[in-house]
């Protein structure tokens, strides 16, 4: 019961600033419905999406590694494994999507195209720093940087909304500004991600070399490329150690944690086809209004909770005191704001955001229970990485990837297609709530923290 005040005070500090930064994005949110179709929304959202996804990949999910194993020189290590893993995926995805684009493969902007690399290796840095944070409970400085992240998003896409609406209404420019309000969404979305990743930097105390050494260190690799050619393109030795030593994330980890992103944006993607552009601009709006605070919020449970979680395993062997506490207050926090969006999200979202937008309302009615399960299971769910029950955590994945394509390729109207995504998937998280609670009592005998699998 030592760990309680330990838990709380951490809280308190990291929910300060995330309470702080999800006020921001609402606020920008009736104004930005009035400045943007829905069209436009539902195509900054797929972009969105896909960036959700390529982060995860281009992170290896090391970051899990960072709070599990906080050495200095293997943390520096994982700064390193991940810059690499996530610059090559920015240039590999940056290129593939220019291909696809000049074969009418894809019909995503050429902003959007040229942008979206960038955009994951940022959000990369950002995860692997905040992950950084959480280790060293540097949980202040980590709701500063999300503060600054998320005022930077809202007031860019504000700013950039409102200078297309003002060029909008001179004649000679109104043809040619059709459709750019989705660009403009994104470049926000740049100008916050970089925004908030240079403030979490500076506040922070990173195992990363100074600038004389890392010009060194260029003058060396560019010697290496010289004689071994492509092969200068791996992982270093040193690189390749730490991810064998910590493969149970890129094995295990990794491919549950890409399935879990791609089922969040199927949906979108799905509706998209089946229903058209406007049912996507609608269900886009639900999900950003939604998720977004309850993602804020469920975050700043999950860094205090993977720092006791972790301490408890290894000083007890079992983090059952911190899994009740943080549970306790995912409960106590997703309550409220759950109950009064099952009972009046219709009326409340046709208020604030315009009466256009009043279907969003209906489906986030339908979608109440599912945020809410989702919001309690989602931290508990680090269990799993730090019992070592990967494999477990993967096959569940599978099933909830399996439950969202069969909920939305079914013939039926957006409606009951959303009402059988929420049960099926609401009835999976029940199941990763017993079983979290059930690793969170002992993990496997013999088994270290960081899993190798």
């Amino acid at each position: 019961m030592a760990a309680l005040p330990t838990f709380w005070k951490h809280l308190l500090t990291v929910l300060g600033g995330s309470l702080a930064a999800q006020a921001l994005p609402i606020v920008a949110a009736p104004l930005i419905t009035r400045l943007c179709t829905p069209g436009e929304l539902g195509a900054f959202s797929v972009w969105l999406g896909v960036v959700a996804i390529a982060a995860v990949a281009a992170t290896l999910r090391m970051e899990f590694a960072m709070v599990v194993d906080p050495g200095h020189i293997r943390q520096r290590l994982c700064f390193g494994v991940v810059a690499w893993s996530s610059s090559w995926l920015a240039v590999v995805l940056t290129v593939a999507l220019v291909a696809a684009r000049l074969l009418d493969l894809v019909a995503m902007s050429w902003p959007g195209v040229l942008t979206l690399g960038l955009a994951a290796w940022l959000t990369a840095g950002m995860q692997t720093t905040l992950a950084y944070a959480a280790s060293h409970n540097g949980f202040a400085a980590a709701a500063k940087a999300r503060i600054v992240a998320a005022g930077g998003v809202a007031g860019a896409q504000l700013g950039l909304l409102g200078l297309l609406a003002v060029l909008a209404s001179l004649p000679w420019l109104t043809t040619r500004l059709t459709d750019a309000g989705g660009d403009a969404l994104l470049a926000g979305q740049l100008v916050g991600l970089a925004a908030g990743l240079m403030v979490a930097r500076r506040l922070l105390h990173l195992p990363l070399r100074g600038a004389r050494l890392k010009a060194a260190r260029l003058q060396v690799y560019l010697r290496r490329l010289h004689r071994q050619g492509w092969a200068a393109l791996l992982p270093t030795t040193p690189q390749r150690r730490y991810l064998r030593h910590n493969r149970a994330f890129w094995r295990f980890t990794l491919p549950s944690s890409l399935l879990n992103a791609a089922v969040g944006q199927l949906p979108l993607l799905i509706i998209g086809a089946r229903h058209g552009v406007m049912a996507a601009g609608l269900f886009a709006l639900t999900q950003r209004v939604l998720a977004a605070p309850i993602s804020l919020l469920a975050a700043s449970v999950l860094e205090v909770f993977k720092r006791e979680s972790v301490r408890q395993y290894q000083e007890h062997g079992n983090c059952r005191p911190a899994y009740r506490h943080a549970l306790r207050v995912l409960l106590a926090l997703g309550a409220v704001p759950a109950l009064v969006l099952w009972v009046a999200s219709p009326a409340l979202f046709a208020f604030v955001f315009g009466a256009d937008w009043r279907g969003a309302g209906e489906l986030a009615q339908i979608m109440a229970p599912l945020f809410f399960l989702n919001f309690v299971a989602g931290p508990l769910s680090y269990v799993f990485s730090v019992a070592g029950r990967q494999k477990i955590e993967l096959l569940w994945q599978v099933a909830l990837f399996a439950t969202t394509v069969a909920a939305f390729t079914v013939p039926l109207s957006l409606a009951h297609n959303v009402l059988a995504y929420s049960f099926g998937y609401s009835l999976l998280y029940l199941v990763y709530l017993h079983l979290s609670y059930r690793y969170a009592l002992d993990r496997v005998p013999g088994r270290r923290l960081h899993a190798a699998g």
